[in-house]
Protein backbone atom coordinates (compact mmCIF):
# COMPACT_ATOMS: atom_id res chain seq x y z
CA UNK A 1 0.00 0.00 0.00
CA UNK A 2 2.78 2.19 0.50
CA UNK A 3 4.02 2.00 -2.39
CA UNK A 4 1.21 2.42 -4.41
CA UNK A 5 0.43 5.22 -2.28
CA UNK A 6 4.10 6.65 -3.19
CA UNK A 7 3.31 6.17 -6.79
CA UNK A 8 -0.17 6.39 -7.37
CA UNK A 9 -0.27 3.06 -9.50
CA UNK A 10 -3.99 3.64 -8.29
CA UNK A 11 -6.00 6.53 -7.10
CA UNK A 12 -5.32 7.23 -3.57
CA UNK A 13 -9.05 6.49 -2.45
CA UNK A 14 -8.84 3.11 -4.66
CA UNK A 15 -5.76 2.13 -2.43
CA UNK A 16 -7.36 3.10 0.82
CA UNK A 17 -9.52 0.30 0.33
CA UNK A 18 -7.46 -2.60 -0.46
CA UNK A 19 -7.33 -3.50 3.71
CA UNK A 20 -10.45 -4.54 3.50
CA UNK A 21 -9.86 -7.17 0.61
CA UNK A 22 -6.44 -8.00 1.90
CA UNK A 23 -6.50 -8.08 5.40
CA UNK A 24 -9.16 -10.49 5.80
CA UNK A 25 -8.23 -13.04 3.13
CA UNK A 26 -4.51 -12.86 4.43
CA UNK A 27 -5.65 -13.66 8.34
CA UNK A 28 -4.47 -10.23 9.59
CA UNK A 29 -7.52 -8.91 10.82
CA UNK A 30 -11.41 -10.15 9.83
CA UNK A 31 -13.63 -7.71 8.25
CA UNK A 32 -15.68 -6.97 11.09
CA UNK A 33 -12.71 -4.63 12.43
CA UNK A 34 -11.64 -3.50 9.49
CA UNK A 35 -14.01 -2.09 8.20
CA UNK A 36 -15.42 0.23 11.68
CA UNK A 37 -11.38 1.87 10.83
CA UNK A 38 -13.28 3.93 7.76
CA UNK A 39 -15.95 5.31 9.95
CA UNK A 40 -14.68 6.52 13.18
CA UNK A 41 -15.45 9.66 15.06
CA UNK A 42 -12.33 11.54 13.58
CA UNK A 43 -13.46 10.85 10.36
CA UNK A 44 -16.66 12.66 11.25
CA UNK A 45 -14.94 15.38 12.38
CA UNK A 46 -13.32 15.94 9.47
CA UNK A 47 -16.60 15.75 7.62
CA UNK A 48 -18.17 18.37 9.54
CA UNK A 49 -15.42 20.94 8.54
CA UNK A 50 -15.65 19.97 4.85
CA UNK A 51 -19.18 20.46 4.73
CA UNK A 52 -18.76 24.21 7.32
CA UNK A 53 -16.04 24.90 4.06
CA UNK A 54 -18.80 24.19 1.75
CA UNK A 55 -21.81 26.25 2.98
CA UNK A 56 -18.60 29.03 3.26
CA UNK A 57 -18.02 28.71 -0.12
CA UNK A 58 -21.60 28.81 -1.01
CA UNK A 59 -22.17 31.86 0.24
CA UNK A 60 -18.59 33.31 -0.74
CA UNK A 61 -18.23 34.16 2.77
CA UNK A 62 -14.28 33.63 1.90
CA UNK A 63 -13.75 35.85 -0.83
CA UNK A 64 -15.94 38.55 1.64
CA UNK A 65 -13.47 37.68 4.29
CA UNK A 66 -10.22 37.76 1.76
CA UNK A 67 -10.75 41.43 -0.02
CA UNK A 68 -11.57 43.01 3.45
CA UNK A 69 -7.97 42.09 4.85
CA UNK A 70 -6.55 43.23 1.54
CA UNK A 71 -8.41 46.79 1.98
CA UNK A 72 -7.21 46.92 5.68
CA UNK A 73 -3.80 45.89 4.77
CA UNK A 74 -2.88 48.58 2.27
CA UNK A 75 -1.26 47.98 -1.39
CA UNK A 76 2.34 48.04 -1.61
CA UNK A 77 3.50 44.98 -2.07
CA UNK A 78 4.90 43.72 1.47
CA UNK A 79 2.08 44.79 2.65
CA UNK A 80 -0.24 43.07 -0.08
CA UNK A 81 2.20 39.93 0.24
CA UNK A 82 1.52 39.97 3.91
CA UNK A 83 -2.46 40.18 3.17
CA UNK A 84 -2.50 37.65 1.14
CA UNK A 85 -0.34 34.87 3.06
CA UNK A 86 -3.08 35.96 6.48
CA UNK A 87 -6.09 35.62 4.68
CA UNK A 88 -4.79 32.52 2.76
CA UNK A 89 -3.76 30.79 5.93
CA UNK A 90 -6.67 31.63 7.97
CA UNK A 91 -8.82 30.79 5.21
CA UNK A 92 -7.01 27.14 4.64
CA UNK A 93 -7.07 26.35 8.87
CA UNK A 94 -11.07 25.45 7.63
CA UNK A 95 -11.23 25.08 4.33
CA UNK A 96 -8.49 22.53 2.11
CA UNK A 97 -5.17 24.08 1.20
CA UNK A 98 -6.15 23.30 -2.65
CA UNK A 99 -9.83 25.88 -2.14
CA UNK A 100 -7.95 28.37 -0.34
CA UNK A 101 -5.10 28.46 -3.12
CA UNK A 102 -7.50 28.30 -5.76
CA UNK A 103 -9.85 31.09 -4.19
CA UNK A 104 -6.77 33.34 -3.73
CA UNK A 105 -5.08 33.68 -6.78
CA UNK A 106 -7.57 35.17 -8.84
CA UNK A 107 -8.08 38.14 -6.66
CA UNK A 108 -4.00 38.21 -6.52
CA UNK A 109 -4.17 38.12 -10.50
CA UNK A 110 -6.33 41.10 -10.36
CA UNK A 111 -3.91 43.30 -8.25
CA UNK A 112 -1.22 42.58 -10.21
CA UNK A 113 -2.93 43.23 -13.45
CA UNK A 114 -3.67 46.56 -11.83
CA UNK A 115 -0.36 47.15 -10.53
CA UNK A 116 1.60 46.19 -14.02
CA UNK A 117 -1.16 46.12 -16.52
CA UNK A 118 -2.18 43.45 -18.48
CA UNK A 119 1.34 42.60 -20.40
CA UNK A 120 2.46 38.95 -20.06
CA UNK A 121 -0.41 38.10 -18.05
CA UNK A 122 -4.00 37.23 -20.10
CA UNK A 123 -2.91 34.01 -21.51
CA UNK A 124 -1.66 32.71 -18.62
CA UNK A 125 -4.27 33.72 -16.42
CA UNK A 126 -7.02 32.37 -18.26
CA UNK A 127 -5.28 28.95 -18.68
CA UNK A 128 -4.46 29.44 -14.80
CA UNK A 129 -8.38 30.10 -13.27
CA UNK A 130 -9.47 27.27 -15.80
CA UNK A 131 -6.61 24.91 -14.08
CA UNK A 132 -7.13 25.87 -10.49
CA UNK A 133 -11.11 24.73 -10.92
CA UNK A 134 -9.80 21.80 -12.55
CA UNK A 135 -7.66 20.94 -9.36
CA UNK A 136 -10.88 21.30 -7.36
CA UNK A 137 -12.47 18.70 -9.22
CA UNK A 138 -10.41 16.40 -9.84
CA UNK A 139 -7.70 16.65 -6.60
CA UNK A 140 -4.97 16.09 -8.88
CA UNK A 141 -1.48 17.85 -9.10
CA UNK A 142 -0.31 19.85 -12.89
CA UNK A 143 1.33 18.49 -15.55
CA UNK A 144 3.97 21.04 -14.71
CA UNK A 145 4.92 23.50 -17.84
CA UNK A 146 8.23 24.16 -19.14
CA UNK A 147 10.35 27.36 -18.31
CA UNK A 148 9.98 28.77 -22.41
CA UNK A 149 5.98 29.75 -20.88
CA UNK A 150 8.15 31.98 -18.71
CA UNK A 151 10.61 33.03 -21.19
CA UNK A 152 7.81 34.11 -23.78
CA UNK A 153 6.80 36.82 -21.42
CA UNK A 154 9.68 38.77 -22.12
CA UNK A 155 9.25 38.69 -25.88
CA UNK A 156 8.45 42.24 -26.22
CA UNK A 157 11.21 43.89 -24.06
CA UNK A 158 12.99 45.26 -26.70
CA UNK A 159 10.13 48.15 -27.08
CA UNK A 160 12.72 50.64 -25.13
CA UNK A 161 15.47 50.20 -28.32
CA UNK A 162 12.46 51.12 -31.12
CA UNK A 163 11.45 54.33 -29.25
CA UNK A 164 15.12 55.00 -29.08
CA UNK A 165 15.25 55.66 -25.42
CA UNK A 166 18.73 56.26 -23.43
CA UNK A 167 21.14 54.32 -21.90
CA UNK A 168 20.24 55.95 -18.43
CA UNK A 169 16.30 55.01 -19.40
CA UNK A 170 17.16 51.84 -20.81
CA UNK A 171 18.72 50.51 -17.63
CA UNK A 172 15.93 52.39 -15.60
CA UNK A 173 13.21 50.60 -18.04
CA UNK A 174 15.16 47.27 -16.72
CA UNK A 175 15.05 47.50 -13.51
CA UNK A 176 11.42 48.26 -13.38
CA UNK A 177 10.63 45.13 -15.58
CA UNK A 178 12.74 43.00 -13.01
CA UNK A 179 10.83 44.30 -10.50
CA UNK A 180 7.96 43.47 -11.62
CA UNK A 181 8.86 40.28 -12.51
CA UNK A 182 10.14 39.36 -8.92
CA UNK A 183 6.97 40.70 -7.46
CA UNK A 184 4.85 38.86 -9.55
CA UNK A 185 6.82 36.00 -8.40
CA UNK A 186 6.49 36.92 -4.56
CA UNK A 187 2.68 36.83 -5.29
CA UNK A 188 2.31 33.83 -6.64
CA UNK A 189 4.59 31.49 -4.31
CA UNK A 190 3.34 33.44 -1.53
CA UNK A 191 -0.32 31.78 -1.59
CA UNK A 192 0.72 28.15 -1.57
CA UNK A 193 2.75 28.15 1.00
CA UNK A 194 1.07 30.16 3.26
CA UNK A 195 -1.79 27.88 2.51
CA UNK A 196 0.27 24.87 4.24
CA UNK A 197 1.27 26.77 6.94
CA UNK A 198 -2.27 27.72 7.58
CA UNK A 199 -3.58 24.22 7.15
CA UNK A 200 -1.30 23.02 10.25
CA UNK A 201 -3.27 25.54 12.81
CA UNK A 202 -6.15 23.47 13.23
CA UNK A 203 -6.83 19.49 13.44
CA UNK A 204 -9.44 20.14 10.78
CA UNK A 205 -7.07 22.02 8.57
CA UNK A 206 -5.35 18.95 6.60
CA UNK A 207 -5.55 15.15 6.52
CA UNK A 208 -2.00 14.34 8.13
CA UNK A 209 -3.60 16.23 11.71
CA UNK A 210 -6.42 13.95 11.58
CA UNK A 211 -4.68 10.97 10.59
CA UNK A 212 -2.17 11.20 13.89
CA UNK A 213 -5.58 11.60 15.94
CA UNK A 214 -6.63 8.72 14.74
CA UNK A 215 -3.75 6.86 15.25
CA UNK A 216 -3.36 8.11 18.71
CA UNK A 217 -6.15 6.63 19.49
CA UNK A 218 -5.80 3.33 17.77
CA UNK A 219 -2.03 2.70 19.52
CA UNK A 220 -3.03 4.63 22.75
CA UNK A 221 -6.52 4.30 23.54
CA UNK A 222 -5.79 6.39 27.09
CA UNK A 223 -4.40 9.08 25.52
CA UNK A 224 -6.59 12.18 25.66
CA UNK A 225 -4.02 15.06 25.67
CA UNK A 226 -4.55 15.74 22.08
CA UNK A 227 -7.90 17.52 20.70
CA UNK A 228 -8.78 20.88 18.77
CA UNK A 229 -8.43 23.08 21.67
CA UNK A 230 -4.98 21.57 22.74
CA UNK A 231 -3.86 21.31 19.35
CA UNK A 232 -4.76 24.78 18.74
CA UNK A 233 -2.91 26.21 21.51
CA UNK A 234 0.21 24.61 20.30
CA UNK A 235 -0.04 25.22 16.32
CA UNK A 236 -1.40 28.48 16.13
CA UNK A 237 1.41 30.46 17.52
CA UNK A 238 3.57 28.50 15.87
CA UNK A 239 1.62 29.00 11.99
CA UNK A 240 1.79 32.85 13.30
CA UNK A 241 5.41 32.59 13.66
CA UNK A 242 6.20 30.78 10.55
CA UNK A 243 3.89 32.90 8.69
CA UNK A 244 6.02 36.23 9.61
CA UNK A 245 9.19 35.00 8.76
CA UNK A 246 8.40 33.56 5.55
CA UNK A 247 6.79 36.41 4.69
CA UNK A 248 10.06 38.27 5.51
CA UNK A 249 11.97 35.83 3.38
CA UNK A 250 9.51 36.31 0.61
CA UNK A 251 9.31 39.53 0.83
CA UNK A 252 12.87 40.37 0.73
CA UNK A 253 13.77 38.01 -1.93
CA UNK A 254 11.63 39.41 -4.34
CA UNK A 255 11.90 42.80 -3.84
CA UNK A 256 8.96 43.56 -1.48
CA UNK A 257 11.11 45.25 1.39
CA UNK A 258 14.08 46.77 -0.13
CA UNK A 259 16.57 46.94 3.06
CA UNK A 260 18.80 49.43 1.11
CA UNK A 261 16.51 51.21 -0.73
CA UNK A 262 14.11 52.02 2.12
CA UNK A 263 14.32 55.50 2.02
CA UNK A 264 14.17 56.20 -1.50
CA UNK A 265 10.93 58.09 -2.83
CA UNK A 266 8.54 55.74 -4.37
CA UNK A 267 8.64 56.68 -8.40
CA UNK A 268 5.12 58.24 -9.96
CA UNK A 269 4.52 55.36 -11.71
CA UNK A 270 4.38 52.90 -8.37
CA UNK A 271 2.30 55.84 -6.96
CA UNK A 272 -0.45 55.48 -9.99
CA UNK A 273 0.19 51.66 -10.28
CA UNK A 274 -0.79 51.17 -5.90
CA UNK A 275 -3.96 53.14 -6.74
CA UNK A 276 -5.14 51.40 -9.51
CA UNK A 277 -4.63 48.27 -6.64
CA UNK A 278 -6.68 49.82 -4.15
CA UNK A 279 -9.40 50.48 -6.34
CA UNK A 280 -9.57 46.48 -8.03
CA UNK A 281 -9.73 45.47 -4.64
CA UNK A 282 -12.41 48.23 -3.69
CA UNK A 283 -14.50 47.23 -6.67
CA UNK A 284 -14.06 43.79 -6.17
CA UNK A 285 -15.72 44.29 -2.48
CA UNK A 286 -18.34 46.34 -3.97
CA UNK A 287 -19.55 44.10 -6.42
CA UNK A 288 -20.22 41.37 -3.59
CA UNK A 289 -23.17 43.47 -2.19
CA UNK A 290 -24.38 44.09 0.71
CA UNK A 291 -24.28 41.76 3.24
CA UNK A 292 -27.06 38.77 3.11
CA UNK A 293 -28.78 37.16 5.89
CA UNK A 294 -27.07 33.98 4.89
CA UNK A 295 -23.51 35.63 5.01
CA UNK A 296 -24.24 36.41 8.44
CA UNK A 297 -25.59 33.17 10.04
CA UNK A 298 -22.33 31.23 7.76
CA UNK A 299 -19.99 33.43 9.81
CA UNK A 300 -22.49 33.22 13.23
CA UNK A 301 -22.43 29.47 12.66
CA UNK A 302 -18.67 29.36 11.65
CA UNK A 303 -18.31 30.95 15.10
CA UNK A 304 -20.00 28.62 17.36
CA UNK A 305 -18.65 26.05 15.39
CA UNK A 306 -14.72 26.81 16.29
CA UNK A 307 -15.50 28.09 20.02
CA UNK A 308 -17.51 24.84 20.88
CA UNK A 309 -13.99 22.98 19.50
CA UNK A 310 -11.82 25.03 21.20
CA UNK A 311 -13.96 25.13 24.44
CA UNK A 312 -15.03 21.41 24.44
CA UNK A 313 -11.67 20.33 26.35
CA UNK A 314 -8.96 23.14 26.31
CA UNK A 315 -6.89 21.04 29.08
CA UNK A 316 -5.77 24.17 31.24
CA UNK A 317 -9.90 24.89 32.62
CA UNK A 318 -12.74 22.21 32.75
CA UNK A 319 -14.63 22.35 29.27
CA UNK A 320 -18.31 22.49 28.75
CA UNK A 321 -18.02 18.65 27.59
CA UNK A 322 -17.32 18.24 31.61
CA UNK A 323 -21.04 18.71 32.18
CA UNK A 324 -22.08 15.68 30.60
CA UNK A 325 -20.74 12.04 30.92
CA UNK A 326 -16.89 11.65 30.71
CA UNK A 327 -15.86 10.21 27.49
CA UNK A 328 -19.30 10.87 25.68
CA UNK A 329 -18.83 13.76 23.83
CA UNK A 330 -15.78 14.15 21.55
CA UNK A 331 -15.07 17.00 18.95
CA UNK A 332 -16.77 14.92 16.42
CA UNK A 333 -19.92 15.53 18.28
CA UNK A 334 -19.41 19.03 18.82
CA UNK A 335 -18.81 19.55 15.04
CA UNK A 336 -21.73 17.16 13.63
CA UNK A 337 -23.99 18.93 15.78
CA UNK A 338 -23.34 22.15 14.42
CA UNK A 339 -22.77 21.39 10.47
CA UNK A 340 -26.36 19.58 10.97
CA UNK A 341 -28.49 22.88 11.95
CA UNK A 342 -26.89 23.78 8.28
CA UNK A 343 -29.14 22.19 6.50
CA UNK A 344 -32.55 23.12 7.87
CA UNK A 345 -31.83 26.62 8.84
CA UNK A 346 -33.23 29.38 6.86
CA UNK A 347 -30.96 31.28 4.13
CA UNK A 348 -33.48 34.35 4.31
CA UNK A 349 -34.43 36.40 7.06
CA UNK A 350 -37.44 34.74 8.50
CA UNK A 351 -40.84 36.85 8.94
CA UNK A 352 -42.56 36.19 12.22
CA UNK A 353 -45.58 38.07 10.47
CA UNK A 354 -46.24 34.76 8.47
CA UNK A 355 -47.12 32.94 11.44
CA UNK A 356 -50.04 34.92 11.95
CA UNK A 357 -51.28 36.08 8.04
CA UNK A 358 -53.59 32.97 7.58
CA UNK A 359 -53.20 34.10 3.46
CA UNK A 360 -49.53 33.69 3.18
CA UNK A 361 -48.09 31.41 0.81
CA UNK A 362 -46.56 28.19 2.01
CA UNK A 363 -43.55 28.51 0.09
CA UNK A 364 -40.54 26.21 0.66
CA UNK A 365 -37.30 28.12 2.23
CA UNK A 366 -34.20 27.49 1.11
CA UNK A 367 -31.53 26.45 3.46
CA UNK A 368 -27.70 27.88 3.75
CA UNK A 369 -26.73 24.24 2.55
CA UNK A 370 -28.62 21.01 0.41
CA UNK A 371 -27.46 18.24 0.74
CA UNK A 372 -27.17 17.87 -3.10
CA UNK A 373 -24.40 20.71 -2.86
CA UNK A 374 -22.71 19.16 -0.06
CA UNK A 375 -22.27 16.09 -2.18
CA UNK A 376 -20.90 17.94 -4.95
CA UNK A 377 -18.32 19.85 -3.32
CA UNK A 378 -17.13 17.09 -0.27
CA UNK A 379 -13.91 15.52 -1.54
CA UNK A 380 -15.10 12.25 -0.54
CA UNK A 381 -12.09 10.73 -1.60
CA UNK A 382 -10.31 12.12 1.54
CA UNK A 383 -12.40 10.18 3.91
CA UNK A 384 -12.07 6.68 2.40
CA UNK A 385 -8.44 8.00 2.36
CA UNK A 386 -7.89 8.59 5.93
CA UNK A 387 -10.04 5.60 6.83
CA UNK A 388 -7.20 3.05 4.56
CA UNK A 389 -4.97 5.23 6.92
CA UNK A 390 -6.34 4.51 9.97
CA UNK A 391 -6.98 0.52 8.47
CA UNK A 392 -3.56 0.31 8.13
CA UNK A 393 -2.48 1.24 11.29
CA UNK A 394 -4.94 -1.64 12.96
CA UNK A 395 -3.26 -3.86 10.91
CA UNK A 396 0.13 -3.18 11.92
CA UNK A 397 -0.46 -2.80 15.50
CA UNK A 398 -2.43 -6.58 15.36
CA UNK A 399 0.05 -8.04 13.38
CA UNK A 400 2.74 -6.99 15.57
CA UNK A 401 4.54 -5.16 12.43
CA UNK A 402 4.97 -2.25 14.15
CA UNK A 403 6.58 -4.06 17.44
CA UNK A 404 9.21 -5.78 14.62
CA UNK A 405 10.07 -2.22 13.37
CA UNK A 406 10.29 -1.30 17.01
CA UNK A 407 12.97 -3.89 17.51
CA UNK A 408 15.20 -2.85 14.48
CA UNK A 409 15.53 0.39 15.77
CA UNK A 410 18.46 0.05 18.30
CA UNK A 411 20.80 1.96 16.88
CA UNK A 412 18.50 4.91 17.08
CA UNK A 413 18.30 4.79 21.14
CA UNK A 414 20.96 6.60 21.99
CA UNK A 415 20.38 9.41 19.96
CA UNK A 416 19.21 12.67 22.01
CA UNK A 417 15.62 13.55 21.82
CA UNK A 418 15.61 16.74 20.74
CA UNK A 419 17.95 15.52 18.17
CA UNK A 420 15.91 13.00 17.08
CA UNK A 421 13.15 15.67 16.55
CA UNK A 422 15.32 17.80 14.07
CA UNK A 423 15.91 14.32 12.36
CA UNK A 424 12.57 13.06 11.71
CA UNK A 425 11.17 16.73 10.86
CA UNK A 426 13.95 16.69 8.25
CA UNK A 427 13.91 13.13 6.71
CA UNK A 428 9.75 13.80 6.55
CA UNK A 429 9.81 16.94 5.06
CA UNK A 430 11.99 15.76 1.93
CA UNK A 431 10.40 12.61 1.69
CA UNK A 432 7.07 14.54 1.37
CA UNK A 433 8.45 16.72 -1.32
CA UNK A 434 7.98 13.59 -3.39
CA UNK A 435 5.09 11.78 -1.96
CA UNK A 436 1.55 12.72 -0.64
CA UNK A 437 1.71 13.89 2.94
CA UNK A 438 -1.44 11.48 3.56
CA UNK A 439 1.09 9.01 2.22
CA UNK A 440 3.94 10.28 4.31
CA UNK A 441 2.16 10.40 7.75
CA UNK A 442 0.60 7.16 7.24
CA UNK A 443 4.00 5.45 6.62
CA UNK A 444 5.79 7.00 9.60
CA UNK A 445 3.68 7.49 12.44
CA UNK A 446 3.75 3.54 13.37
CA UNK A 447 7.40 3.98 13.11
CA UNK A 448 7.48 7.11 15.32
CA UNK A 449 5.22 5.58 18.04
CA UNK A 450 7.74 2.64 18.52
CA UNK A 451 10.55 4.95 18.46
CA UNK A 452 9.21 6.80 21.27
CA UNK A 453 8.74 3.81 22.98
CA UNK A 454 12.32 2.74 21.99
CA UNK A 455 13.77 6.23 23.38
CA UNK A 456 11.37 6.57 26.76
CA UNK A 457 9.92 9.77 25.31
CA UNK A 458 6.27 10.65 25.11
CA UNK A 459 5.66 9.19 21.33
CA UNK A 460 3.55 13.17 20.84
CA UNK A 461 7.05 14.11 21.21
CA UNK A 462 8.03 12.74 18.03
CA UNK A 463 4.83 11.91 16.42
CA UNK A 464 3.28 15.97 16.62
CA UNK A 465 6.64 17.15 14.52
CA UNK A 466 6.26 14.05 12.22
CA UNK A 467 3.18 15.04 11.29
CA UNK A 468 3.92 18.88 11.32
CA UNK A 469 6.48 18.19 9.24
CA UNK A 470 4.10 16.79 6.37
CA UNK A 471 2.94 19.91 5.54
CA UNK A 472 6.20 21.54 5.20
CA UNK A 473 7.12 20.40 1.36
CA UNK A 474 7.79 24.24 -0.28
CA UNK A 475 10.58 22.88 -2.92
CA UNK A 476 9.05 21.55 -5.94
CA UNK A 477 5.68 21.90 -7.54
CA UNK A 478 4.68 18.36 -7.82
CA UNK A 479 4.88 18.16 -3.62
CA UNK A 480 1.43 19.64 -3.00
CA UNK A 481 -1.56 20.73 -4.96
CA UNK A 482 -0.92 24.51 -4.30
CA UNK A 483 2.71 24.44 -5.16
CA UNK A 484 1.17 23.08 -8.67
CA UNK A 485 -2.01 25.55 -8.70
CA UNK A 486 0.23 28.68 -8.56
CA UNK A 487 3.41 27.11 -10.69
CA UNK A 488 0.50 26.11 -13.45
CA UNK A 489 0.82 30.12 -14.16
CA UNK A 490 4.00 29.73 -16.26
CA UNK A 491 5.68 32.56 -14.35
CA UNK A 492 7.32 30.81 -11.85
CA UNK A 493 10.06 28.13 -12.57
CA UNK A 494 11.89 25.18 -10.68
CA UNK A 495 14.37 27.29 -9.42
CA UNK A 496 12.52 29.99 -7.98
CA UNK A 497 10.62 27.76 -5.60
CA UNK A 498 13.72 25.48 -5.05
CA UNK A 499 15.65 28.34 -4.01
CA UNK A 500 12.74 30.09 -2.12
CA UNK A 501 11.57 26.42 -0.46
CA UNK A 502 14.96 25.44 1.11
CA UNK A 503 15.03 27.87 3.55
CA UNK A 504 11.27 27.75 4.15
CA UNK A 505 11.76 23.86 5.01
CA UNK A 506 14.93 25.04 7.32
CA UNK A 507 13.06 27.78 9.03
CA UNK A 508 10.08 25.42 9.52
CA UNK A 509 12.57 22.94 10.89
CA UNK A 510 13.91 25.08 13.66
CA UNK A 511 11.22 26.51 14.70
CA UNK A 512 9.12 23.29 14.79
CA UNK A 513 12.32 21.99 17.26
CA UNK A 514 11.89 25.48 18.99
CA UNK A 515 8.19 24.99 19.76
CA UNK A 516 8.07 21.00 21.03
CA UNK A 517 11.14 22.35 23.33
CA UNK A 518 9.57 24.84 24.61
CA UNK A 519 5.13 25.60 24.70
CA UNK A 520 4.51 22.27 23.40
CA UNK A 521 5.63 20.31 26.69
CA UNK A 522 3.57 22.00 28.93
CA UNK A 523 0.28 21.96 26.61
CA UNK A 524 1.17 18.00 26.17
CA UNK A 525 3.23 16.97 29.30
CA UNK A 526 6.28 15.85 27.11
CA UNK A 527 8.59 15.95 29.77
CA UNK A 528 7.42 12.72 31.32
CA UNK A 529 6.95 9.20 29.63
CA UNK A 530 2.85 8.72 30.23
CA UNK A 531 0.83 5.89 31.52
CA UNK A 532 -0.80 5.83 28.28
CA UNK A 533 2.45 5.24 26.44
CA UNK A 534 3.78 2.93 29.37
CA UNK A 535 0.37 0.71 28.90
CA UNK A 536 1.31 0.22 25.42
CA UNK A 537 4.77 -0.86 25.90
CA UNK A 538 3.79 -3.81 27.70
CA UNK A 539 1.40 -4.78 25.74
CA UNK A 540 3.82 -4.73 23.09
CA UNK A 541 6.68 -6.67 25.00
CA UNK A 542 3.92 -9.44 25.48
CA UNK A 543 3.18 -9.40 21.82
CA UNK A 544 6.60 -9.29 20.62
CA UNK A 545 7.51 -12.22 23.18
CA UNK A 546 4.38 -14.27 21.48
CA UNK A 547 5.58 -13.45 17.95
CA UNK A 548 9.05 -15.15 19.03
CA UNK A 549 7.38 -18.01 20.36
CA UNK A 550 5.48 -18.70 17.26
CA UNK A 551 8.15 -18.72 15.50
CA UNK A 552 10.70 -20.85 17.48
CA UNK A 553 7.90 -23.48 18.07
CA UNK A 554 7.40 -23.11 14.29
CA UNK A 555 11.17 -23.86 13.42
CA UNK A 556 11.54 -26.67 16.52
CA UNK A 557 8.65 -28.35 13.78
CA UNK A 558 10.58 -28.14 10.99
Amino acid sequence: MALYWCTEALPLAVTALLPIVLFPFLGILPSNKVCPQYFLDTNFLFLSGLIMASAIEEWNLHRRIALRVLMLVGVQPARLILGMMLTTSFLSMWLSNTASTAMMLPIANAILKSLFGDKDTSKDMNRENEESQACLQQNKLYTVPTEMQFLASTEDKDLAEEKGLSSDALSDLKKEEEYKTNIWKGFLISIPYAASIGGTATLTGTAPNLILLGQLKSYFPECDVVNFGSWFMFAFPLMLIFLLMGWLWISILYGGINLRGWKTKKSNIRVDAEARAKEVIKEDYQKLGPTKFAEQAIFFFFCVFAIMLFSRDPKFIPGWASLFAPGFISDAVTGITIVIILFFFPSQKPSFRWWFDLKAPNTETQPLLTWRKAQETVPWNIILLLGGGFAMAKGCEESGLSVWIGGRLHPLEGVPPPVAVILITVVIALFTEFASNTATIIIFLPVLAELAIRLKVNPLYLMIPGTIGCSYAFMLPVSTPPNSIAFSSGHLMVKDMARTGLLMNLMGVLLLSLAMNTWAKSIFQLGTFPAWANIHAENATSLLTAVENVTLSALNKI
